[in-house]
């Protein structure tokens, strides 16, 4: 009897220690790693919008340290209103064509840009680095294009959606639109790995429930109920977060089709609430 019990705690403290292992090598591991779970970057320009019918120029400009990145401005015909893209975590521009359509059929012109290491634009992708292109992408518009700040709406999809409150915080513009993003790094860390300290192992943070309680522009958040990545409930608490005037947009589908499943609820949402703050 005593042998069984014996060999029983022996198995038991086997089996914890074996766990243990396995936990911290895994925590270790998420730290090491972060940053490619964070940035899934894309070289190869896929498409361009000529391939859909729209016309558009190729842009280089600099951000605040030095790197050189790219992006498109892709005009509309009769321009309501600029749209400042700041695009996802994965791809790169040539990724978005659909939406820049969208875009151009609502009279609003696109300039969307690649961060830093994702496309044509040079350097490697951190936090810190696509604030600072994000701003640098501001800048060109305003000081180069010489557009009026109440002529721009800046836009983030997913992670991108705490790049645009964080520049939205900076640079106040007519509107700011949020859609399929997060509350911060830690709240979907914490989401995918609920049994790991995920908040105290994070190195990346993108608050965009921060950033976007001190914007002083009206804001529209879309948010898919069925979105297979990023909780519904992470656009309801930035929905909440958001100073009035605000709105939020319901739709269906998944993360990166939600727009497109959508259809025409997403395109009529997108131009109502555009057209109050720009006319039809």
């Amino acid at each position: 009897m005593e042998a069984n019990i014996h060999s029983f705690w022996h198995a038991a403290r086997i089996i914890v220690l074996v766990g243990l292992i396995f936990y911290l090598s895994f925590s270790a591991l998420l730290l090491i790693l972060q940053s490619h779970m964070v940035y899934y970057p894309t070289r190869d320009i896929e498409r361009t919008p000529d391939e859909v019918g729209l016309s558009y120029e190729k842009v280089e400009f600099t951000s605040n340290d030095g790197t050189v990145l790219t992006g498109w401005f892709v005009p509309a015909r009769a321009e309501r209103g600029v749209i400042l893209f700041c695009h996802g975590n994965g791809g790169n521009i040539s990724h978005r064509i659909e939406s820049i359509r969208v875009f151009h059929d609502l009279g609003l012109s696109t300039f969307i840009f690649d961060y830093r290491g994702y496309g044509l634009s040079r350097g490697r992708p951190t936090e810190e680095g696509t604030y600072e292109d994000a701003d640098a992408a501001w800048r060109y518009l305003v000081e180069v294009r010489r557009i009026p700040r109440d002529r721009i709406i800046i836009f983030g999809r997913s992670l991108g959606g705490a790049v645009a409150s964080r520049l939205a915080n900076d640079h106040t513009p007519k509107i700011l639109i949020i859609e399929s993003s997060f509350t911060s790094i830690g709240d979907m860390g914490a989401h995918l790995f609920p049994w790991l300290p995920v908040r105290l192992l994070a190195r990346f943070h993108y608050t965009t429930l921060t950033y976007l309680r001190e914007v002083k522009c009206p804001v529209l958040v879309v948010h898919s109920r069925d979105d297979d990545l990023i909780p519904f409930a992470h656009g309801r608490a930035l929905f909440e977060a958001a100073p009035e005037p605000k709105e939020f947009l319901i739709l269906h589908g998944t993360h990166n089709d939600g727009f497109l499943v959508s259809g025409k609820s997403y395109v009529d949402g997108l131009n109502g609430f555009v057209s109050r703050y720009f006319g039809l």
